[in-house]
């Protein structure tokens, strides 16, 4: 286990780096100037020259990529015109709009999203898994039929049209709820969970028209196998059947797509995050691409790159934690 857990984690390192260079590259290379986007339109060419220099854009690509790379592994000082500010690693640079540390600003977003992905997690394993479930006990019945046309809906339909639909059914025609407004947990614990509500409805909704199908296909191949066919020859009761076996049978896939899948909402559910308004990862990443703040948009990239990989190392433990069939080789 801690040999591939090592390997997996140095595997996951080269991924992280690779996914650097072409971020670097696409945002630092591709776009232009970046100092002319810094500075602004009215800038003429003596302020863009120091605005260039104090961005350390006379160095080469190269270089300006190694001292990027320096700056997430050991730390960094960044030029502010009149003084160097420390950024202490993973220094991810400065924000070209407010001049923010990006990595404290990415702290700052970050309990937002974990907010909004877990507790989507919780909507779409016990909507998900429950559906698959029912459908698989009642397979060739109505209720078959109906939940399986529910979950083609729902696996057809945009999270944002989900939420446009959830928003004027709930808060603007029944009026069961204010439209949501985020509130951080620590300032009110109830208004944040009742803000929180439609959002995680909405995307975890989305989500468990995946778990559905999962689960019900998981469980209707336990109940084929010819073990499960003898226990019902000695009498077994179906109930003992499915909780013992066919639920044991469906925990492992459902277990490795759920890291993954949470993996990537920590990353930034963006357009969720931009329906509702919170101010989490998805959002910020958005409002960096408006404003032209390229180490905004590189660092909550990186971030969002790194959740997606650890989760899938995340993924393959808790798959050979639930399954001891599999071999972490």
């Amino acid at each position: 286990m801690t040999r591939y857990l090592l390997r997996r984690l140095a595997g996951a390192a080269l991924v992280l780096l690779a996914l650097s260079v072409l971020v670097y590259a696409l945002f630092y290379v591709v776009p232009g100037d970046p100092a002319r986007l810094a500075c602004g339109e009215r800038c003429n060419p003596a302020q863009i020259a120091q605005v260039r220099a104090r961005l350390g854009l006379e160095d080469g690509v190269l270089t300006q990529y190694l001292h990027f790379l320096q700056g997430v592994v050991a730390g960094r000082s960044h030029s502010t015109g009149t003084a160097l500010v420390p950024c202490d690693a993973p220094c991810l640079g400065l924000s070209y709009q407010t001049g923010q540390q990006v990595t404290a600003l990415i702290l700052e977003r970050l309990p937002a999203t974990a907010s909004l992905a877990l507790g989507a997690l919780v909507v779409w394993l016990l909507v998900g898994v429950g559906t698959g479930l029912l459908s698989a006990l009642r397979r060739g019945g109505p209720t078959e039929r109906i939940l399986t046309v529910l979950t083609l809906a729902g696996t057809g339909t945009p999270v944002f049209v989900l939420g446009l639909l959830l928003l004027m059914a709930v808060c603007a025609h029944l009026q069961w709820l204010p439209f949501p407004t985020y509130v951080p947990l620590g300032e009110d614990p109830e208004q944040w969970a009742w803000n929180m509500l439609l959002p995680w409805l909405t995307l975890g909704l989305f989500e468990s028209a995946k778990y559905a199908r999962l689960t019900r296909s998981s469980v209707l191949e336990t109940l084929a196998d010819d073990h499960i066919r003898t226990f019902r020859a000695y009498g077994a009761a179906e109930r003992t059947l499915v909780t013992r076996h066919a639920l044991r049978g469906a925990v492992p896939p459902v277990v490795a797509v759920s890291a993954v899948d949470l993996g990537s909402m920590f990353g930034g559910a963006v357009l969720t995050e931009s329906l509702f308004g919170i101010p989490g990862l998805g959002r910020t990443l958005i409002d960096g691409v408006r404003q032209v703040d390229l180490p905004v948009v590189v660092g909550v990239t990186l971030v969002m790159g790194a959740f997606v990989v650890l989760a899938g190392v995340l993924a393959d433990l808790l798959h050979a934690a639930a399954d001891r069939r599999v071999v972490l080789t």
